[in-house]
């Protein structure tokens, strides 16, 4: 049914854009004219005002959701660690074995990855985040290699051409991948542009590349793609109404490990 009665309510109609976001997985521009009873320009206009804001991510044609947490800084995340992402990241640490090489992504997930592991675990860690680099000196067992490079403080990890020279030179056995977002059709995908080569240097030099991520995660979009997910062999995450098809993910090959909400 049409609702014509918020067509003069741009405010009204931005924030019903985002429920059939949060309901469909995506919008398209020609449907939502219908709906609402307005211009497909109209319309272009309300997905460019919601992109501007970072609620979305424009595509061709309409729009696709952005995590809950795009745009937060390092630190902010890692404040905001709660139960579900710790058991997820309790579950992942289990992937690791002694004498293994691993690398470990940049991520506030990746960083609880690396405070779950073994106590007594023994491997070669390969991270070019400072932070999760200090958390895994605290390992006895644990030989840490920190690629170093020019360090972006919203993300906390370094880049460039240094960073990518050590990646390149390593081939690991296991990588914990950091996902800013995952979408079964446009892939792993980054807020920023600088973690790109970073990540895809990772994923060419692992073995078994395993995500760890939040539901929020899944079916959305960030401006800059990464790789596509048949690049991740293992998927971690929570069983939530908001964690989407997890069909999709299967159907590409990828295993996919859900752990309850209410842990």
């Amino acid at each position: 049914m049409q609702d014509h009665s918020i067509a003069e309510l741009p405010s009204l109609r931005r924030q019903k854009i985002l429920l059939i976001l949060e309901r469909d997985g995506k919008v398209m521009a020609s449907e939502l004219s219908q709906h609402f009873a307005v211009s497909e320009d109209t319309i272009r206009r309300d997905l460019a005002e919601l992109d501007g804001a970072g609620l979305v991510q424009r595509v061709h044609g309409g729009a696709l959701p952005r995590p809950k947490d795009t745009g937060k800084d390092f630190f902010t995340r890692v404040s905001e660690t709660d139960e579900v992402k710790t058991h997820l990241a309790q579950l992942a640490a289990g992937y690791v074995k002694d004498g293994q090489i691993v690398i470990f992504d940049s991520g506030s997930t990746t960083l609880q990855v690396a405070r779950s592991l073994p106590s007594d675990i023994s491997i070669t860690a390969v991270t070019a985040s400072p932070i999760i680099a200090i958390a895994l000196a605290e390992f006895k067992g644990i030989k840490v290699i920190l690629a170093g490079g020019q360090l972006n403080p919203a993300t906390m990890c370094a880049s460039g051409q240094e960073t990518l020279r050590l990646l390149q030179g390593i081939k690991a056995d296991l990588l914990f991948t950091g996902v800013c977002a995952i979408h079964p059709e446009v892939g792993i995908s980054s807020l920023h542009f600088d973690e790109v080569p970073v990540k895809q240097a990772m994923l060419d030099s692992a073995a078994h590349v395993v995500a760890v991520s939040m539901a929020d995660k899944l079916g959305a979009v960030e401006p800059f793609v990464v790789a596509p997910c048949r690049r991740i062999q293992t998927l971690i995450t929570e069983r939530h109404l908001a964690s989407g098809n997890v069909e999709d993910y299967q159907r590409l090959g990828i295993e996919v490990v859900q752990v309850d909400a209410a842990v």
